[in-house]
């Protein structure tokens, strides 16, 4: 089993700066992508950022420009490093990851979530 635990939210205003961390831990053989999604009140879901294992990075157009996702292997660990915040980037947060946690056994673990409240 594969455990994410995520950290970094809380309360910024508008134009202000947060950074979320997401470290996974368990049994792990290998990661795949790691990944941001978030979803706000009354809304479905949205993917946010995805990184590969090799470095490759994905983001949503409404957060391009602004937000940088990273990740640092040794430690099984995703960041999401988020700038010029909007209000509309209000949501809580969940970090998302896959791979195998045995020669051949995927897995895909999500995180508990984390508020970001963008608010004057």
């Amino acid at each position: 089993q594969v455990q994410l635990v995520e950290s970094g939210g809380g309360l910024v205003q508008p134009g202000g700066s947060l950074r979320l961390s997401c470290a996974a831990s368990g049994s792990i053989f290998s990661i795949n992508a790691m990944g941001w999604y978030r979803q706000a009140p009354d809304k479905e879901r949205e993917l946010v950022a995805t990184i590969t294992s090799g470095g490759s990075t994905n983001y949503a157009d409404s957060v391009k420009g602004r937000f940088t996702i990273s990740r640092d292997n040794a430690k099984n660990t995703v960041y999401l490093q988020m700038n010029s915040l909007k209000p509309e980037d209000t949501a809580v947060y969940y970090c998302n990851t896959n791979g195998r946690s045995r020669p051949g056994v995927p897995f895909t673990s999500w995180g508990q979530g984390t508020q970001v409240t963008v608010s004057s």
